[in-house]
């Protein structure tokens, strides 16, 4: 037998209290998301299907958050792509339906090992390579490009040193979420 939250079973849309208590949630996401560099979208679409006790179809989902289908087209493409969304096929049903990724924690790891991650190695390159430029001008024979060189590397393998120590915070962090998840 077939029972909520099963795409077989399709409930009734929400009653007006509770599709604007669905929006202003999914607008307080969204808002939090472009803090974090992301479209507001992703997190509108993400909530939404969060929030809905069974998976959607592209349909009801635009109808809800009131936007075209091509906006809902690429935001689930990018949705997908973080893992926040995945398509549900519902057998004899021809429209695919999307549910989101219900296990937060697992979206932030993503998040914080791909593309914070990937954004501390990139700067630690470049402060790295910045070094070695500077302390390349610490040999001039200009006294005053010397002083210059010796300041810049200062201030350099500090940047070199404060970028390590976010990887290693981030490290820590990513891994007791892991260990939150498992436990």
């Amino acid at each position: 037998m077939s029972g909520p939250g099963n795409a077989a079973t399709p409930l009734a849309a929400p009653p007006s209290v509770l599709r604007r208590a669905e929006q202003r949630a999914a607008d307080a996401v969204g808002a939090l998301l472009v803090l974090w560099g992301f479209k507001r979208q992703m997190g509108r679409v993400w909530t939404v299907l969060y929030l809905s006790d069974r998976p959607l179809t592209a349909a009801e989902a635009c109808e809800r958050l009131g936007i075209s289908t091509g906006l809902l087209s690429m935001t689930l493409a990018d949705l997908r792509a973080w893992g926040a969304v995945r398509t549900v096929t519902v057998p004899g049903e021809r429209r695919e339906r999307y549910e989101a990724e219900v296990q937060v924690w697992r979206m932030v790891l993503r998040v914080l090992g791909s593309r914070e991650r990937g954004a501390l190695d990139e700067a630690l390159r470049a402060f790295e390579g910045a070094l070695e430029d500077v302390r390349s001008s610490m040999v001039d024979a200009d006294p005053s490009v010397r002083a210059a060189a010796r300041f810049r590397a200062e201030r350099l393998t500090r940047l070199v040193a404060h970028t390590r120590g976010a990887a290693g915070l981030l490290r820590i962090l990513t891994e007791a979420i892991a260990g939150r998840r498992r436990g």
